[in-house]
């Protein structure tokens, strides 16, 4: 008995000096598959040994997969998700729809007001942000300082359309692997479509007049996407038509390509050795325009938010803190080098001679960011926001369908005209039946 006592004081003191049990809050992200996003998962448990009642899962998926997820968790309120990698084109809608957890209550060492004012504005609703960015981006013009030269080619900092295509077709070389421009082809309108519609502005051409009618079957939709089809068939590579960005980035940063315009934070990995085979032979310059006012530029974010249906936002708002902080970039440079600090959301980052002297194109990102308008994407007047994309909900649909016509114009398998009427008809369907239009 008295053996028996001993034992459950000893078993008892050891219980007190060790505690209770911590309990562990899980929370499950879901993100996208792009290297700063693998980069996150890789320092995650910088996170969790700073935080040791949170533990991080995560959910990575290919970006159209992803948009599709987190688009229907959401609408259903099933909360699969705490943590969601979401753009500047559900942000609004979804913050409108009380569908986000606001993010007005960040802690004060945040440092809200470090976040680029155009990058936050399109991450608000209403004056409150609802997603904190962890990478923004534009998008410029990557070029072969090489092969221009080879060519006897200037790039100018603010090229035109009509110079990208002689110089594609100058430096168009498939017999030695290499060839004259790598664009976005795959269907989808965070795709191809993200590309187009930005080129469409360049042109003149816009999606919907103030009335919300199709405009595509005006002049200026016809010679866009006659000068893609014709880029893409004529001085892009082989299957051009189904390849997305990351497909297009390896073209370009293995020197298969001599032009490639696409999102300016690409510019860290074509400029790292380590990451791209011409690091030494890149040059930057801005989206190119028609002579019309606009370049063909375009606004993104890739944020994280909290869908209202989260069980677990306290934690998530702390990984969501973290994650988008100053000492993550600071994290991210020491680990991988400051040329893969996330760009294009923290002033403080451009204000970092270190960075300015590690990353040529830092300015450009700036001034290509600055350009960007969403309220005012077009040459002529539109009833809709958003540079790249119509910010209203039905465009995730259509949106992918023109894609889909379109990327089959680039494939050869529908003719301009055809793509063009088919995008008329499905845009007047879907404009009718989301009350938009009789």
């Amino acid at each position: 008995m008295k053996t028996f006592s001993r034992f459950c004081t000893v078993s008892l003191l050891a219980f007190v000096a060790a505690g209770p049990a911590l309990a562990q809050t899980e929370i499950v992200v879901a993100t996208v598959n792009n290297a700063d996003m693998i980069r996150m998962q890789e320092v995650t448990s910088v996170f969790e040994e700073a935080h040791p009642e949170i533990l991080v899962k995560w959910v990575t998926l290919e970006e159209n997969i992803l948009r599709q997820r987190v688009t229907t968790d959401i609408a259903t309120g099933s909360g699969q998700y705490d943590v969601m990698t979401i753009g500047n084109y559900e942000v609004p809608i979804w913050g409108k729809q009380e569908w986000l957890v606001p993010l007005d209550d960040l802690d004060a060492e945040y440092d809200v007001d470090d976040l680029l004012p155009k990058v936050k504005a399109s991450l608000s609703y209403e004056g409150t942000l609802y997603a904190a960015p962890f990478y923004a981006e534009a998008s410029m013009t990557y070029y072969r300082t090489d092969l221009f030269e080879k060519a006897g080619l200037e790039m100018s900092e603010r090229p035109d359309w009509e110079f990208i295509k002689t110089a594609a077709a100058e430096v168009h070389d498939p017999e030695n692997g290499v060839y004259g421009i790598c664009l976005r082809g795959k269907a989808g309108w965070g795709e191809n479509m993200n590309f187009i519609t930005a080129m469409a502005n360049s042109y003149g051409a816009r999606w919907f007049d103030e009335e919300w009618d199709p405009q595509f079957d005006t002049e200026e939709w016809k010679a866009t996407l006659t000068d893609y089809v014709d880029l893409m068939q004529n001085a892009g590579p082989p299957g051009a038509s189904t390849n997305g960005a990351t497909q297009a980035l390896a073209q370009f940063s293995s020197g298969g390509c001599g032009i490639f315009i696409d999102a300016t934070v690409f510019a860290s990995v074509v400029s790292d050795p380590e990451q791209s085979s011409i690091a030494d032979k890149v040059g930057f310059a801005f989206s190119p325009d028609a002579g019309k006012g606009k370049s063909a530029v375009t606004l993104w974010s890739w944020a994280l938010g909290i869908p209202a249906a989260s069980r677990n936002v306290d934690a998530a708002k702390e990984f969501i803190m973290w994650a988008t902080s100053k000492e993550y970039t600071d994290l991210i440079a020491e680990r991988y080098g400051i040329l893969n600090a996330p760009p294009a959301t923290r002033q403080s980052l451009y204000d970092n001679d270190a960075y300015l002297e590690a990353a040529p194109f830092a300015q450009l990102t700036l001034e290509a960011v600055d350009a960007a308008d969403p309220e005012n994407p077009t040459v002529d007047p539109v009833p809709y926001v958003g540079v790249q994309f119509v910010a209203i909900p039905e465009f995730q649909a259509f949106g992918t369908s023109v894609g889909q016509s379109f990327s089959a114009a680039a494939a050869g398998t529908m003719s301009v005209d055809q793509a063009l009427a088919s995008a008329q008809s499905l845009t007047e369907r879907a404009m009718r039946q989301g009350g938009y239009s009789e």
